[in-house]
Formats: C-alpha cells, sequence, structure tokens
C-alpha cells in the first residue's frame, strides 16, 4: 500500500505540515536516519468515555500521506470540520491533560494516543473524533496500541526526519524538573516519590517493545479522595472536570495501596513516562536523547518541548 491509497470516510483533503508554518522544522542537516515514514493499513475506529467531559466520543484514526504527521479533525454539530495538528504551537493548558487548539477549537486528553502513535512510529494520521476529548478508556495506553497493532503498520517511500539533541536542555519548577540531551534513540529516566508509596523510578530505553509491554499498561493515577472531590467540584460548577474518574478509569490510590490493585511495577511513575512521551510528540517529529525526569507533568513536559523548539541551536533535524 502506498501513501495515495486512503478509506474515503476519513476525509478528502490532508494539511501537510508544511501548511502550518512551524518554527524550526526546516533547519538542520537532511541526512536521512534511515527509517522510512510509516502510517496505518486500515484505519480503526474506538469509543469510549472521555475522563474530563464524562460524554461519550468517538475517534476513527485514518491512514495518512508522507508528510501529513499527526492532525485531529473535529467534526463539529454545524457539519463544519476543523483541523487542529498535533503540534507544539497549537498546545492549550488544560488541568490534568494534554490539549490542542486551533481556529477555537480544541481536542483535548490526546496524551495517551499520542504516545502511543509515536512509540509504535506511525508518522502519519488523521484522527476524526465526534467531541471534544478522547476516551480515557482504563486510563492506559493498551487500548490504543492494540488497536494501531491491530490496523498494522507500513511504510511510505519518504525517509522520516528526527530531532537530534546537540546539547542538554532543562526547564524546573521548584523540585519538579525536566531534562533532555544527547543520546541515541530515546531514553527516558523517571522518578515520582509519593506518600505512602515512597521513591518510584524506571529507567530504560523506549521502544516498540519496552513501550508496549513496560509503559503503555500503567494508568492514569490520583489520590482516590482528591479524585472524588474533583469530580464533585465539577459537577457542582459545570465544569468538565473529572465527571469520567473512577476505579475503571484511572489507578485511584488508597493510603498505600490502589484500588483494584497494581498493574504493572511501579505504575505511577511508569504512567508519567507516558504521559512525556506523548507530550513529547508535540514536536512534530521524532525526538532523540536522553531524558531525566522528576516529579514532571503535563505543564512541564510542555515548557521543555517549548523551550527545545525556540533554542534552534540546540538541535538538529536529521
Amino acid at each position: 500500500m502506498n501513501g495515495d491509497n486512503f478509506p474515503r470516510r476519513c476525509g478528502r483533503r490532508f494539511a501537510m505540515h508544511d501548511e502550518y508554518e512551524i518554527a524550526g522544522l526546516k533547519s538542520g542537516t537532511v541526512a536521512p536516519t534511515g527509517r522510512m515514514q510509516a502510517t496505518l493499513a486500515v484505519a480503526f475506529e474506538r469509543s469510549g468515555r472521555s475522563l474530563h467531559s464524562g460524554r461519550h466520543a468517538t475517534v476513527r484514526v485514518c491512514p495518512a500521506p508522507a508528510g501529513h504527521g499527526i492532525v485531529f479533525r473535529r467534526r463539529l454539530k454545524d457539519g463544519r470540520a476543523i483541523d487542529v495538528p498535533a503540534l507544539w504551537k497549537f498546545r492549550e493548558s488544560q488541568p490534568l491533560s494534554s490539549a490542542i487548539r486551533r481556529e477555537g477549537v480544541l481536542v483535548r486528553t490526546i496524551e495517551h494516543l499520542m504516545a502511543s502513535l509515536s512509540a509504535l512510529k506511525i508518522d502519519n494520521a488523521l484522527a476524526e473524533i465526534d467531541a471534544d476529548e478522547l476516551p480515557i478508556f482504563d486510563g492506559s495506553a493498551t487500548p490504543w496500541c492494540e488497536a494501531i497493532q491491530e490496523a498494522r503498520r507500513v511504510e511510505q517511500p519518504h525517509p522520516c526526519r528526527t530531532i537530534r539533541l546537540r546539547r542538554t536542555v532543562s526547564v524546573q519548577d521548584g523540585r519538579r524538573r525536566i531534562k533532555i540531551g544527547p543520546g541515541t534513540g530515546l531514553h527516558v529516566t523517571g522518578h515520582v516519590a509519593l506518600a505512602h508509596f515512597g521513591s518510584i523510578d524506571w529507567s530504560g530505553a523506549i521502544t516498540q517493545e519496552s513501550f508496549v509491554r513496560e509503559i503503555a499498561p500503567a494508568r492514569s493515577f490520583g489520590r482516590y479522595v482528591r479524585a472524588m472531590a474533583g469530580r464533585a467540584y465539577g459537577y457542582a460548577t459545570r465544569k468538565d472536570f473529572l465527571q469520567g474518574v473512577s476505579p475503571r478509569s484511572a489507578a485511584l490510590l488508597v493510603r498505600g495501596r490502589v484500588l483494584g490493585g497494581i498493574r504493572v511495577p511501579g505504575e505511577p511513575v511508569r504512567h508519567r513516562i507516558l504521559d512525556l512521551i506523548g507530550d513529547l510528540a508535540l514536536a512534530g517529529h521524532p525526538v532523540e536523547g536522553r531524558v531525566a525526569a522528576f516529579h514532571t507533568g503535563h505543564e512541564l513536559n510542555h515548557a521543555l518541548v517549548a523551550e527545545l523548539m525556540r533554542d534552534e541551536s540546540a538541535w538538529e533535524l536529521v
């Protein structure tokens, strides 16, 4: 299958990354890394309840041509369709999630799908969604990984270009800090410390196999009492905040245990790394380097991506 054969249900017009004038993505050397770009062999569709709105959403992820990148297409009630590229320049701060906005149209809680596409080396895809928030499923990325693997990956006859670090870039907010420096592939070291759980660490190379096995199963987590208080606050104020949270959609912590049990050792830090991989993907190209993240979260992850992309002397596009 080549990059020109796509299901008509997924839309007829594909906007390429170049159309959005992405700052910095045209700099650096042009030597290919050896990997070709890839998309999906066929489209897949998944539905479920969203974490913050609590409403049902359906997402259809479709193949896209080389150079397209990852783009979300919101289908609005008035019949319009607005494309929102998954790029750092469109990122908008939203509580406990990663979100992008373009032309006033919001798409939120994209991090688990973005991490899965990035780790499984899908460079080009069009994700059509009928709501402003993606489904949360069980709080992990496993449902997305299974869907992508079922749809299959196909290479395209165009080289994939990678952001390769020349020097270390770091950001910090109090005890929270994250840095990325030169390295081959993507290697992540993560650390969190939680009351009743102590220090939790994970370190390793992010490959397709390690992501599916060790990172994707880790669920969104939070203290049970705080999660329920947040849901009550959202309901009382009529805000889309944690209306879909429950033990079925997150790993909820009660003192030193997790309701329903731990799914993988060190689940909280592994989930922070999952979110980090999804947030790094908003750079618009695969990122190669060694990351060290201590008590990081979405805001700090996005601050790192913004700092990195604005400092073009810190990296090259190869």
